[in-house]
């Protein structure tokens, strides 16, 4: 089986620095001048670490877009071609993407996040199935595993002929809009995808009911008195944490990482290093399951890094979510990108879901 492998290799650079993204040249070199780092092809390589004795052929294009990873795993790829220059963007993405057709892999995997979704979708449509491994700051769309491993899970499960190919959505949202906090959302069209439901992302869903307000704000009311004097409450993204805010009166950023100690707010749209100094001996972080597809850690709050969630501590996380979300959900995941993390947050976790009930949901 003859396996395409393309990697973006700036994605995810913005997250840790609150850059909600990395698309475009000037928020790239944004990223860099906060310190951050390339990260994709670590996770490539979580993802592939397991497939160097599978039945499969490898293409990919040269350097740090799949040739060099691969390399490192041992394995020989055919290359097609090699980034038109030192900086890689859309177009070698594409012309990348393009390539591959002519070869007819039976599958194309990619390293990004929904940028990078929508630069293959577009290159190769329906002909070849897709299959993302999760690098991005943001992943809407129902191209990707849930986490590298799941992707690598995914890919060896496929070569078997033990996943199936399922038609699902690939999204991207309006990044300046995202920076400014707002959500705006885009269906780009259509990929097929090797499918098996407890591996792939939830397509983003949107949940409401008639009493969705009336439960976040019980919720918001109950985190609210309960909050301890002197600790640092780290508040993650979305509206069913921003109802704890609104109880404290305080201006929330609704996508943005934002502190809070004895009632007031100390930092709004917070970094991780932005985080990390404010932590001190009493730390606790409150978030919500994004969208519909369950990640609480590693989508959206990359800010939230390994070291800040290990000073934390597992028992100082505080996840709120109303019960009808949950329920759509189902099993929760974290992808903080340090595995041995990942592994110590498993199992089973509990939920605010209302002023008198928590919920116990399960940890992937």
């Amino acid at each position: 089986m003859r396996i395409g492998l393309i990697i973006n290799p700036i994605a995810g650079m913005g997250g840790r620095v609150g850059l909600k993204g990395t698309d475009g040249e000037d928020t790239l070199r944004e990223a860099i001048m906060r310190g951050a780092f390339p990260r994709a092809q670590d996770r490539a390589i979580q993802a592939l670490e397991t497939l160097k004795k599978a039945d499969s052929q490898w293409v990919t294009w040269g350097g740090p877009m799949g040739e060099d990873v691969l390399k490192r795993l041992g394995l020989s790829p055919q290359v097609l071609g090699s980034p038109s220059s030192g900086k890689t963007g859309k177009e070698d993405t594409v012309k990348a993407a393009e390539a591959m057709l002519d070869v007819s892999p039976n599958l194309i995997v990619f390293t990004g996040g929904d940028g990078t979704a929508v630069d293959v979708m577009g290159a190769v449509g329906t002909q070849v199935p897709i299959l993302g491994i999760p690098s991005g700051v943001k992943m809407y769309s129902g191209v990707f595993g849930t986490t590298p491993k799941a992707s690598g899970e995914l890919i060896r499960r496929f070569i078997a002929g033990e996943a199936s190919l399922a038609e699902r959505e690939v999204m991207d949202i309006d990044e300046e809009a995202y920076r400014e906090g707002y959500l705006s959302a885009e269906l780009k069209g259509y990929s097929r995808t090797p499918f098996i439901a407890s591996l792939v992302l939830n397509e983003k869903s949107a949940v409401h009911t008639v009493d969705e307000s009336l439960i976040k704000e019980a919720i918001g009311e109950r985190i609210a008195e309960e909050m301890r004097w002197d600790a640092l409450y780290i508040m993650g993204p979305g509206s069913t944490v921003a109802s704890v805010t609104d109880q404290l009166e305080l201006d929330k950023t609704i996508l943005g990482i934002d502190l809070v100690r004895n009632g007031e707010l100390i930092g709004v749209d917070v970094d991780e290093a932005g985080i990390l100094a404010e932590m001190g001996d009493e730390n606790y972080i409150l978030i919500s399951p994004l969208g519909g597809m369950g990640s609480i850690l590693g989508r959206g709050n990359q800010q939230i890094s390994p070291e800040g969630v290990r000073r934390g501590g597992k028992k100082n996380i505080i996840i709120v979510s109303t019960a009808t979300k949950l329920a759509q959900i189902g099993t929760l995941s974290v992808d903080t990108g340090d595995s041995g993390l990942d592994e110590e947050l498993s199992g089973f976790m509990r939920v605010v879901v209302s002023r008198h009930e928590t919920k116990l949901a399960k940890i992937a």
